[in-house]
């Protein structure tokens, strides 16, 4: 057992410091959807932004136990596939699209060789708990089968950020209890929320976020580990990385999963990066580029130790 607490602030970053406190007092925070009007304005902007042109992302459909589930697949361009990575996209459980994943897969893609299938899963409110989980599921399940037969490799990680990280960890309990989580050679998690029930003090912190009503508020106990995965039976889970921002509300939510998966003996690694909000590898910073590049060393290691 391990965690990674000596690098729980990694060496380099005091460069991108001052960079990042600039960027953000120069960005305007952004409050998520507080209701359902304020949610479907949110999404009908981000689809009249979105653009797949340029894209080489192909369109599939995973199938596995009956149910089935869009996923978007990118391949390296110019090097022979050496595994295949697992993405659950970002958004609230109830915003986002494997699609708006294209550029930076494509990118993960070319820098380690390494197929890339990120998974359209089903949104809350109009689909509610289970229904990601379940196409989490359904798509993990679909590349345990697959992976070998069409990407030459049973080499596997899986990633998320933000809700897709709260989906990667119930995605891996669901496995491991069937005893399937073995194949992933490790499981990135970038500033996710593990606590939807509001009991710990990191879940207070965000309890009264509408994402949680939108995806959740039909069910009366939100400590189950599927929706809150901080309350699971963490044992022999695949090793980890969780990445967040010194600055992001989950922090404290972050740091206490660290803690509970390395007390239940899998090894975890922790990198808190300093004058950083939340989903800030998404943003155009010298710190967002480090983390970025400290996640793709760490899957690549992984995948060399399959």
């Amino acid at each position: 057992m391990e965690i990674g607490l000596r690098r729980l602030i990694g060496e380099g970053l005091d460069a991108y410091v001052e960079e990042s406190r600039r960027f953000n007092a120069a960005s305007k925070a952004v409050a998520g959807p507080a209701n359902l009007e304020e949610l479907r304005q949110v999404r009908h902007r981000q689809a009249t932004s979105l653009t797949t042109s340029g894209s080489r992302a192909g369109q599939h459909t995973a199938e596995a136990g009956g149910r089935r589930v869009p996923v978007r697949i990118t391949v390296p361009r110019d090097t022979e596939i050496r595994g295949a990575y697992l993405d659950i996209h970002a958004g609230g459980f109830y915003l986002g699209s494997a699609a708006n994943e294209d550029a930076r897969n494509a990118r993960l893609a070319d820098a380690l060789g390494v197929a890339v299938l990120s998974i359209d899963y089903r949104l809350a409110p109009e689909h509610p708990w289970p229904a990601a989980p379940d196409d989490c599921e359904t798509a993990a399940l679909w590349l345990l089968e697959q992976a070998e037969s069409l990407f030459g490799t049973t080499k596997l990680v899986i990633g998320g950020a933000s809700a897709g990280s709260t989906l990667v960890m119930t995605t891996l309990l669901r496995l491991r209890d069937q005893g399937l989580a073995d194949p992933f050679a490790g499981a990135v998690l970038q500033f996710g929320a593990y606590d939807l029930s509001g009991r710990s003090p990191g879940g207070r912190l965000y309890a009264d976020e509408f994402f949680i009503e939108a995806y959740a508020g039909h069910v009366a106990d939100r400590t189950d580990p599927d929706i809150s995965p901080l309350y699971g039976d963490l044992a022999d889970l695949p090793p980890t990385l969780l990445v967040v921002g010194g600055l992001d509300i989950l922090l404290e939510d972050n740091l206490a999963m660290a803690a509970r998966l390395s007390a239940a003996g899998n090894d975890v690694d922790i990198r808190v990066y300093p004058e950083s909000t939340h989903a800030f590898t998404h943003r155009p910073t010298g710190m967002a580029a480090a983390a970025v590049r400290d996640i793709e060393s760490w899957i690549a290691e992984r995948l060399s130790c399959a």
